[in-house]
């Protein structure tokens, strides 16, 4: 055996360029929960907001005015009853000193605790954004995929035979009647609908823009949108693992096989309809940007450690029920 062999002259050790997490956020998943819905920071924990009649300001009340008369009078309802209140969402992660003490490189546990807990936030805002918004409860307007189209089914837009493109635009005329003249202008798709979209034969006719048969078709979001007259397409990347630690992964996208069409104004304010907000609880201490969210580092002795703890104070509402139109799991 030739000497010296090779493990006398190398110890493993941890490269310092590489390592390996599996964090969603670096590896660019899309979140919708910030995207989809108007963030509204505020400044108190809880509060009302005014909610205006639709009815009232559809109606036609004018009448002729006769001479020396008064005019016809009209006026509108409020409701204050229209509330938020933002739940502080918490998390930590404890740093031992002689756990950072004995760390190699590339190995940075202060860092590491951060990366970890920012994207426990993340997930946490998705989920919740998710069980408020992307299921057909939440909306007046609502179509289950089957194998058949009907009355209150889409047929699965995975099939070749299937019509998504006229589905989503009666989806909005619909909508634009149901809400008093608003329709959608944004689509959140889950990942494995929009996977199946951009192969669907009606978008990629509608996609190929006068190419030539054969040529490459702009199958992406903003040609998308296009077609189906929206602002923006935004798609669910985001995975979730429902299993105990220390149990097999399940995941699953959290989007499932669903898709929301809904209103979102360019700019929200007063007098202005849409299908939900997030408010974010800026007032909360230490927070940044208004988004509600802040990452603190202090020290337990006790522990003899640091701790890393994330807070995330916010609530997501419903304002507009019939500003949306959701497809529940359309494709198989």
């Amino acid at each position: 055996m030739p000497q010296p062999t090779l493990s006398d002259v190398h110890v493993n050790r941890p490269l310092t360029n590489i390592s390996v997490a599996y964090s969603q956020q670096a590896a660019g998943v899309e979140y919708v929960a910030d995207k989809a819905f108007a963030a509204i920071p505020v400044e108190n924990k809880s509060d009302l907001y005014y909610t205006y009649n639709r009815g009232d300001f559809n109606r036609d009340e004018m009448a002729v005015r006769g001479l020396s008369q008064e005019s016809a009078g009209g006026g509108y309802k409020l409701d204050s009853t229209g509330n938020y209140n933002c739940k502080v969402w918490s998390l930590h992660k404890d740093v031992d000193d002689q756990v950072r003490a004995n760390s190699d490189s590339p190995l940075a546990p202060d860092r590491d605790a951060t990366i970890y807990l920012t994207q426990q936030g993340l997930t946490r805002r998705e989920r919740l954004w998710a069980a408020n918004f992307f299921l057909a409860s939440a909306w007046t307007n609502h179509l289950a995929g089957q194998a058949t189209a009907d009355s209150t089914h889409a047929m699965y837009w995975n099939l070749a035979s299937s019509t998504p493109i006229e589905d989503m635009r009666a989806a909005k005329t619909q909508m634009r009647v149901s809400s008093g003249g608003f329709t959608a202008n944004i689509a959140v798709f889950a990942r494995p609908v929009f996977d199946k979209l951009i192969d669907h034969p009606d978008f990629i006719e509608r996609m190929k823009a006068g190419q030539t048969p054969g040529g490459p078709a702009m199958n992406n979001r903003q040609r998308m949108a296009e077609i189906l007259e929206l602002d923006e397409v935004l798609v669910m990347d985001a995975v979730y693992n429902s299993a105990q630690e220390g149990a097999a992964e399940s995941n699953a996208f959290i989007g499932g096989k669903s898709a929301l069409l809904a209103f979102r104004p360019k700019n929200p304010g007063i007098l202005t309809p849409a299908a939900g907000y997030t408010f974010n609880w800026s007032g909360l201490i230490g927070q940044t940007g208004g988004a509600g969210l802040r990452i603190k580092t202090f020290r337990m002795e006790h522990l003899a450690s640091d701790r890393v703890e994330i807070d995330s104070a916010f609530d997501m509402v419903k304002v507009g029920a019939d500003l949306g139109f959701f497809f529940d799991t359309v494709v198989q």
